[in-house]
């Protein structure tokens, strides 16, 4: 399988360059050439299966050309082994036809872990089969960083660099990055927001000679396709549970860098019977108002209780566009680089295809704050407030109560207790037993400012071979 940029300007890559590479020298995004297809009776077959032998038929045509069949396989015991749950993503029953997968069962209590555990794996084997070194720089809005960092820090072959917003994540997820000894593992603190460091990380990619040549920068972010490619696995655990793909699902998934709706979307086009895909957004509404009004306009980033998801500039959403503009690389573009000046719109129909399948609403605090007391009082069930934001888009954007609506659960509660104390609850939510003696472990990390060449530096004196 050959991979292609979104912008259309890049050569064609195949699975172990891509996961090496991240950003396309073009300044895109690589996705699949083409991509799999499976029968409805093909993923009928599938009933059944453990976690891992799904994951196994759904992402092995991705790679099948780089990893033998019995690494892979290997790889995919190793990752969700670890997980607190055998059923590695439980569903949880809310209301008549209203579910909530829980994908925070892996060990940093996040949807990440999913394919930042693999992630990891995929990297030390495919740079220790080349005898390469990369350092990997990455930006976080809270959970990114911490599953980033527990999936790679055992690597040999990699140095690990995460940026996170000064005093803008949750002192539960500050500290799962900041408490992580060795070595190879340097948390940033930037003062800015997750914008900036985003920003920061995608031109160093674009520009490496700050590394003199020594070393390539890798991706963990969720622009590396090998993110992507784990996220599909769990829409087809979740059709497959609740009686698909004899019938149609919907799902509501709280979204910031659009990542993991955009997995449901390949799902989809992969075989997978999907109705409607519900983009649940906080005040940082800019796909919400794309959705809605086919107007994107980056407004000023606000800090919310939902901080995951407090992301103005959503990387993934070039992926989709590449499609809806039957991926003309250079439309894209011009269509982006157009957005970077002031608001952008894309011709009516296809704006029009978008909304055949997607949907979206704009959460604000107090309604996430409503809706995580609302789900306790009804059924003794605790709600981060990003699944809170979930629930209430699944609930507001419902298109038939007789499809089985799944919002994406992402995070643990216990990482946002703020958001608990402001619903008016007194539940406090305890953290796993791995994870009891987190307030008490010592920091590390240091605060840089907002400044790209500051940041370079920092990353070029503190790699193990500088």
């Amino acid at each position: 399988m050959r991979y292609i940029s979104t912008r259309g300007e890049a050569p064609a890559l195949g699975f172990e360059d891509v996961l090496l590479t991240g950003l396309a020298p073009d300044g895109g995004l690589y996705v699949p050439e083409s991509l799999p297809h499976f029968s409805l009776e093909e993923i009928r077959g599938w009933r059944g299966l453990p976690y891992t032998e799904l994951a196994f038929n759904i992402m092995y045509p991705f790679v099948e050309e780089a990893i033998p069949e019995a690494d892979f396989r290997q790889m995919l015991d190793d990752t969700y082994s670890g997980f607190a749950h055998k059923a590695v993503a439980p569903l949880v029953q809310l209301d008549a036809n209203e579910w909530v997968m829980e994908l925070f069962r892996g060990p940093t209590l996040a949807f990440k872990d999913f394919a930042l555990q693999l992630l990891g794996r995929l990297l030390d084997y495919v740079l220790e089969k080349r005898q390469e070194h990369a350092v990997i720089m990455g930006a976080t809005s809270g959970d990114t960083g911490s599953a980033a960092i527990e999936g790679c820090r055992r690597c040999e072959h990699v140095d690990i660099f995460i940026l996170h917003p000064y005093e803008r994540v949750s002192e539960v997820q500050r500290r799962q990055m900041t408490t992580v000894q060795g070595d190879n593992i340097h948390n940033i603190a930037i003062k800015g927001n997750f914008d900036d460091c985003q920003r920061m990380v995608k031109e160093s990619f674009g520009d490496q000679s700050f590394l003199g040549g020594k070393a390539k920068l890798a991706a963990v972010n969720s622009i590396n396709w090998a993110r992507i490619m784990a996220q599909i696995v769990y829409y087809f655990h979740a059709s497959l549970a609740l009686g698909g793909p004899d019938r149609s699902m919907a799902f509501s998934v709280p979204t910031g860098n659009f990542g993991d709706i955009f997995a449901g979307y390949l799902a989809k086009k992969m075989g997978l019977p999907i109705s409607q895909l519900v983009i649940a957004t906080n005040k940082n509404d800019i796909l919400h108002r794309f959705m809605s009004g086919n107007k994107y306009e980056q407004h000023k980033l606000e800090h919310t209780l939902s901080p995951s998801m407090d992301i103005m500039v959503s990387s993934n959403f070039e992926r989709l566009l590449f499609d809806l503009h039957g991926r003309d690389g250079l439309a894209v573009k011009e269509l982006l680089e157009n957005a970077a000046k002031g608001p952008v719109s894309i011709e009516d129909y296809r704006w029009k295809k978008a909304r055949k399948l997607f949907d979206s609403a704009a959460v604000d605090d107090k309604a996430t704050c409503d809706t995580i007391r609302e789900v306790y009082q009804q059924n003794e069930y605790l709600l981060d407030p990003h699944t809170a934001i979930g629930v209430h888009a699944a609930r507001a954007c419902r298109r038939d109560d007789q499809i089985p609506m799944i919002t994406l659960g992402t995070a643990h509660p216990a990482k946002f207790p703020d958001a608990i104390v402001e619903s008016g609850l007194t539940v406090k939510p305890a953290l796993p037993a791995h994870m009891a003696d987190l307030f008490e472990r010592e920091e590390r990390y240091t605060v840089l400012d907002n400044d790209r060449a500051g940041v370079q530096a920092f990353i070029a004196k503190h790699w193990k071979n500088a």
